[in-house]
């Protein structure tokens, strides 16, 4: 293959659910490379960081109750440690897994890997995350460090990819791959859906776990332009199982005229589907309410409804 038919393909978002065990789907390096080599340029692509942080912060904004030691995990460009002051915590805490994101932080901070937190039982009042958890190989562990972090009653509030999010470019490049390379491989891995994400929080051990979402539709160009947005954001394909080498041109080139002919809008552009799932959850505490015991209630149906109920 000549040279000048490849191309880096630089799109692919791969976040899965993650499971305990030695069940490993994503290549850590790759994720720290990624979002190492994202962060120079980032300031271009950090619109949905920043609009998922300031959703994050409206949230916050409706609990009446301090907040003094907050943590936020995966921090990219700092987008969350304004909000988290402005809410009025007295010490922020940020994290990246890429030295490059730690080292601009305006805030004490550190180079971390979600799946290994180093913080002690009970340092924090609150943990936020915004849209970095999707790498975790280990979902389920990383909530749970991150349960042993909090202090009782203390909340997390996290943003993570849903299962619908960027559905179409997943079509496009299964119907692009299978015409060109004879088979495909991972590109856009499956997501976490709405129900396994409050599983996920139930078995982490949080009380009066919530999960709900929000649907965002962005649009480009066309499906390149997409690609290069995706590896902007450091979001760029680190499945263990991925294609490696750079994707062939005439690859790339049958993925944007499929991605056209499936979405393309009137105007000519595409639009891709970010779905996002907010997680939110609290270390239990005694003071917490708790859901009453199957038969313990005090009235009866036939008390409410009278004689309907017959």
């Amino acid at each position: 293959m000549a040279k000048d038919d490849r191309q880096d393909n630089g799109c692919g978002i791969s976040p899965g659910a993650g499971d305990a065990g030695d069940y490993r789907v994503f290549d850590r390096r790759a994720v720290r490379r990624n979002r190492e080599r994202a962060a120079a340029g980032f300031d271009d692509h950090a619109f949905l960081i920043r609009e998922i942080a300031d959703r994050m912060a409206e949230r916050l904004m409706e609990i009446n109750r301090p907040f003094a030691r907050a943590l936020d995990l995966g921090s990219h460009d700092g987008a969350m440690i304004g909000h988290l002051r402005r809410r009025g915590s007295e010490l922020v805490v940020a994290t990246d897994l890429a030295p490059a994101f730690a080292a601009t932080l305006a805030a004490p901070r550190l180079v971390a890997d979600e799946e290994l937190l180093p913080f002690a039982d009970d340092s924090f009042d609150l943990v936020t995350s915004v849209l970095s958890l999707h790498w975790a190989n280990d979902l389920p562990g990383t909530l749970l460090q991150v349960r042993r972090a909090l202090r009782p009653d203390g909340l997390f509030l996290g943003a993570i990819f849903g299962a619908e999010t960027l559905r179409e470019l997943r079509q496009a490049f299964l119907e692009a791959e299978s015409l060109i390379e004879g088979g495909v491989s991972p590109r856009v891995s499956p997501f976490t859906d709405i129900r396994l994400a409050g599983a996920l929080m139930q078995r982490a051990g949080f009380a009066l776990p919530v999960v709900d979402s929000d649907t965002i539709t962005v649009t480009y160009p066309d499906a390149l332009s997409l690609m290069r947005d995706l590896k902007g954001m450091g979001e760029a394909n680190a499945h263990l199982e991925r294609r490696q080498g750079f994707t062939r041109r005439r690859t790339l080139m049958t993925v944007a005229e499929a991605y056209h002919a499936r979405h393309g809008l009137p105007d000519g552009r595409i639009p891709a589907t970010f779905q996002i799932l907010y997680l939110t959850g609290w270390k239990p505490h005694e003071s917490q309410q708790k859901p009453l015991r199957p038969g313990s209630g005090k009235v009866s149906l036939t008390q409410v409804l009278g004689n309907r109920a017959g």
